[in-house]
């Protein structure tokens, strides 16, 4: 009966071992925010065409989560809800001096007003309010707090020396829903990202107030932010994650590509593609590093003109929370 019995026993391991070997490869699931398309590129990760993301459902899966900005994914971020987050500048900031994260900034999503690509105007009601000036006593949104367009608002109240609920109110509204709130007089100005402020200017009741120009010059807007932690145990994932992502922001960016681009673009915005053909992936949208680089020197300005704003309480040597390592070795791999 001996035989049997180890015969048995050693078939049970085998098997079990298969199992756990089974299981092992299972491709990581990479849990990632985003506000609003195109500005992040994150909603068209799942369904790129094949040729593009070539390690997607092999060593990696992305799960897109819709956060209404930085503020949120932050604390997503932090809770373990997601491995990688777009946030900007203050909420990095915040994430590192205030939840005292070990965060790192892999990879650059999205800048505006760099290299001749536009800023974000705030809109209001056509021959309402004519200048900053007239915000006093207004309700401003952003659409969460911890954004860009937040910091942008704070410091360019901070300089008339207005404060929130004192001298205005500031609301959080999603960027789908800006158009109809202003309209509707439920706020009296907010940030139109494209292609919401083309949709105004067709309308022709609305016009730009302000724009983050005014206050915080080119901005590094997004990056894909995770836990050094996590980062650091997943860098083989997280390297072919970012090799898919810099061929994808080729892919897109090649005149070569573009109506196969737009259609992609606007069956994930669900959106036609008219509202895109006239900007979207080119000089007149936003900015996406061909190469994924962060720009430190680009973040540290831009975090050190909110602290002498009063956006921020503390200013912090970006340098050590930026690693650009798995972008460029990402990007020797295309090579």
């Amino acid at each position: 009966m001996a035989k049997p019995v180890l015969a048995l026993a050693a078939a049970a391991v085998a098997f079990w071992g298969l199992a756990g070997s089974a299981a092992a490869q299972q491709p990581v699931k990479i849990r990632i925010s985003w506000a609003a398309i195109p500005a992040h590129l994150t909603p068209m990760i799942p369904v790129a065409p094949p040729g593009v993301y070539r390690h997607y459902g092999k060593s990696y899966v992305v799960e897109t989560t819709r956060m209404a900005g930085s503020g949120p994914a932050l604390q997503a971020l932090a809770a373990g809800e997601l491995q990688l987050a777009g946030i900007g500048p203050q909420a990095l900031v915040l994430g590192v001096t205030r939840a005292k994260l070990e965060l790192r900034a892999v990879a650059q999503l999205m800048s505006q007003g760099v290299k001749g690509h536009p800023h974000t105007k705030f809109y209001g009601r056509k021959g309402e309010i004519k200048s900053v000036d007239e915000l006093k006593g207004k309700i401003i949104a952003t659409n969460a707090r911890g954004s860009t367009m937040d910091a942008a608002i704070r410091a360019l109240m901070g300089q008339k020396g207005w404060r929130e609920g004192r001298d205005y109110r500031m609301v959080e509204v999603g960027f789908g829903a800006m158009i109809a709130a202003i309209e509707s007089k439920r706020i009296d100005v907010g940030p139109l990202l494209e292609p919401f402020n083309l949709m105004a200017d067709k309308k022709g009741d609305l016009a730009p107030v302000f724009d983050t120009q005014d206050v915080l010059g080119g901005t590094e807007t997004l990056n894909y932010v995770a836990t050094a932690d996590w980062a650091q145990k997943n860098r083989a994932v997280l390297l072919d994650f970012l090799e898919d992502n810099l061929r994808l922001r080729r892919w897109l960016l090649d005149p070569a590509n573009r109506a196969a681009a737009l259609k992609l673009l606007s069956e994930t915005a669900k959106q036609p593609v008219s509202a895109f053909e006239d900007w979207a992936f080119t000089t007149k949208g936003f900015y996406y590093a061909p190469d994924g680089l962060s720009d430190v020197k680009l973040l540290q300005k831009n975090i050190e003109d909110l602290k002498r704003l009063e956006v921020l309480p503390n200013v912090v040597d970006m340098a050590k929370y930026v690693d650009n390592s798995y972008v460029v070795e990402a990007a020797r791999r295309l090579k």
